[in-house]
């Protein structure tokens, strides 16, 4: 070390001190520099206890007000309870037409008692093709007059009980086997009306067996001698009449 650096005493870095009037003027500075920057809305309420949280309360305040007058009704719901619809009049009203009545379909049948009734099966000779058509399935039956007595054959359809046999069974007839079978027969009517207007048919029946086609043969052949004495009668009458 040299004597000169021995010799020369150390200079501490002094800061300068501050007094009342330098803090003034840096608060000053600060102040001024706060300022120069824009005053915004915000900053503004702020400065008067802040406008935000005053909305918001009033916001709150709102809320509890109507929250007091939802809780008002209910409790006025509560004590005096909810007012009840009036009931409407008992109104009736009578159906036009009553589905429970019974509508009575007249078949012309009502007058006649029934004779015979055997299940079977109906075919028409058809000329033009020369073939056998089928007529229907159903009942036969042999239906008698309860005033004139006189017999005549009917049949209808399964299902739909249309007719498709009808016609007296008349003196002229004959019933005839058909060709190889036992349980069918056929015979010749001048005047069938099942299709509304009488017309000359020929027809032919087969039951289920024998015996059920010659208890139909007994019955027709019983009827027809019957209307033979009828018709007989009434020409006699209408004979003498003239």
């Amino acid at each position: 070390m040299s004597s000169a650096e021995a010799t020369e005493p150390k200079v501490e870095e002094t800061k300068p001190v501050e007094t009342p009037e330098t803090k003034a003027e840096t608060t000053t500075t600060e102040t001024e520099t706060k300022d120069d920057k824009p005053v915004t809305s915000s900053a503004v309420f702020s400065m008067f206890g802040g406008g935000a949280k005053k909305e918001k309360k009033d916001d709150e305040d709102r809320g509890d007000n109507s929250g007091s007058a939802k809780a008002q009704r209910d409790a006025a719901k509560a004590e005096g309870g909810e007012e009840e619809a009036p009931e409407s009049e008992d109104v009736h009203f009578e159906p036009v037409i009553k589905l429970t009545e019974k509508v009575e379909t007249k078949t012309n049948e009502e007058s006649e008692e029934q004779l015979f009734k055997m299940r079977a099966k109906l075919f028409r000779f058809i000329k033009e093709s020369n073939e056998w058509k089928e007529r229907g399935t159903g009942d036969v039956r042999l239906l008698k007059h309860k005033e004139n007595g006189r017999t005549r054959l009917v049949m209808r359809r399964d299902k739909t009980l249309k007719v498709c046999a009808n016609h007296y069974i008349v003196p002229d007839m004959k019933l005839a086997p058909n060709v190889g079978s036992d349980r069918s027969w056929v015979w010749n009517a001048a005047a069938d009306v099942s299709e509304g207007e009488p017309e000359a048919v020929t027809l032919a029946i087969r039951f289920a067996n024998s015996d059920n086609a010659n208890e139909f043969k007994d019955a027709f052949l019983k009827a027809q001698k019957e209307n033979e004495e009828l018709f007989k009668k009434a020409e006699a009458e209408g004979e003498a009449k003239a």
